[in-house]
């Protein structure tokens, strides 16, 4: 069965896209979680894992981050309310994270999500062998490696289908140093909506902020595979993820809705490329305007790929 997972901003989007025929909802708090549209308070936590678990769905929680001392020092506490919770399964990305729930017991199953690392068959079953149930594949993955890559996996490779893609990450503040350079007191928040140029393009627009975990920049446009899903599902990928963070509130819901009647006529066996084509359009209508859509690497030449 295909499986849709999306990230949740608020808790009235929580009770629509559950509607909207997601499967799992994806949440976390920014100590521990990476790039979430919303940082999401305890209480507020243990709400969504409940109502989400009373409509009898799943609940996936960003445990992703790059564990620093101190939110190392953190972690245990986390994951004891995790557990307590009976969260489904969570993301993870440190090694140190991995370490923490085997040598604690948690028992909560967890998918590895390690970025631009996860590029292989080989890796991902490496943390298959280390307990993992799934990968979040790297999206910079064309679909003739995707392909080699399928019948050798060991355990499921989700894939972003929709949304942002973040091309950097570094741990210092890049952008409140550029302002303290300049002398400027600006805010460097997700909300401001900045991005930069590359000199003499002016149509590159890289979107870019800063948190806790430091700066992230993201690609010039996003990702829409609607068009590629029944591509996907052949290969055996049925695990698909919409990401929120640059698309909010009810078109965001809009956009799961259009990813829902595609797993329905493929599910069906009633696809056609007529029916992607449609709803490629009406995707790209509700979409954010400020903001491009492609298929990023996936028609890409592997060799093209460095």
């Amino acid at each position: 069965m295909i499986e849709i997972t999306a990230t949740v901003e608020s808790m009235d989007q929580l009770g629509k896209l559950l509607v909207s025929g997601v499967d799992t909802v994806y949440i976390g708090e920014e100590t521990f979680g990476l790039r979430l549209p919303k940082s999401f308070s305890r209480a507020q936590q243990s709400e969504i894992i409940h109502i989400v678990h009373e409509k009898g769905k799943k609940v996936t929680v960003a445990v992703n981050a790059l564990m620093h001392p101190e939110a190392m020092k953190q972690l245990p506490e986390y994951l004891d309310f995790l557990k307590e919770q009976k969260v489904d399964q969570i993301t993870v990305g440190d090694a140190g994270v991995i370490f923490v729930l085997q040598r604690d017991q948690y028992g909560i199953p967890y998918i590895y999500d390690g970025e631009t690392l996860v590029t292989s068959s080989r890796q991902i079953n490496f943390w298959a062998k280390k307990g993992a149930i799934g990968s979040v594949l790297a999206r910079e993955i064309p679909y003739l490696e995707l392909q080699r890559m399928a019948p050798e996996l060991q355990i499921f490779g989700e894939i972003l289908v929709y949304g942002a893609t973040c091309i950097h990450q570094s741990k210092r503040p890049l952008l409140q140093n550029y302002f303290h350079y300049v002398q400027l007191n600006e805010a460097a928040t997700k909300e401001r909506g900045l991005f930069i140029s590359e000199p003499k393009k002016t149509d590159t627009h890289y979107s870019i902020y800063e948190d806790n975990h430091g700066t992230h920049i993201f690609a010039n446009n996003d990702v829409n595979l609607v068009t590629k899903l029944n591509d996907l599902v052949a290969l055996g990928y049925k695990n698909w993820k919409l990401d929120g963070l640059y698309c909010h509130g009810d078109a965001f819901v809009e956009i799961a809705q259009q990813f829902n009647a595609a797993k329905e006529w493929i599910q069906q066996n009633q696809w056609s490329e007529t029916i992607g084509s449609q709803l490629d359009h009406k995707i790209s209508e509700i979409h954010p305007q400020n903001r491009g859509l492609d298929t990023g690497f996936f028609a890409f030449d592997p060799e093209d790929v460095k």
